[in-house]
């Protein structure tokens, strides 16, 4: 107890070493991971435009990061957090795969094109894994909650 009360971010560090921890934290925390190192190589590109796709996935990616380490999930209903966090991830596999494709396939001369290309086929995978473990949360989820059959 002696230990965070010291450091002003004492909790907010054990929340976020917690949560990085199990499967969702650990696939959001790589989704940031790759973005950020896609986003060097297509900086360090001859065309930096390609790097909107990066940034805007790793700003999502930290928005929903700190929203389900911090259970705001649990505050806010007004959103439906699956289901936001569904589409962003198709998205994101989506943008991922077709802007890879693109620099991969004409990126000859450019080598950090290629590499962002190539880890961005790899954030794809990942984006479409996201896709799939949501998937199968609000589909568990709907078999778990009932409709009332009106009787």
């Amino acid at each position: 107890m002696a230990e965070t009360e010291g450091s002003p971010f004492g909790g907010c560090l054990e929340k976020l070493m917690s949560y990085a921890r199990t499967r969702k934290g650990t696939i959001l925390a790589a989704e940031i991971l790759l973005s950020f190192i896609i986003l060097i190589c297509y900086a360090a590109s001859m065309y930096g435009g390609y790097t909107a796709v990066a940034i805007c996935e790793m700003v999502f990616a930290i928005i929903f990061f700190v929203v389900y380490m911090l259970e705001l999930d649990k505050q806010f209903l007004v959103v439906n957090w699956l289901w936001s966090d569904l589409f962003r991830a198709v998205i994101g596999a989506a943008l991922y795969i077709i802007t890879s494709l693109i620099c991969v396939i004409g990126g000859t001369g450019d080598g950090a094109r290629i590499a962002g290309g190539v880890f961005g086929l790899l954030a794809g995978i990942l984006f479409a894994y996201d896709s799939y473990t949501l998937y199968l949360d609000i589909k568990s989820s709907r078999q778990h909650a009932a409709a009332p059959t009106g009787r």
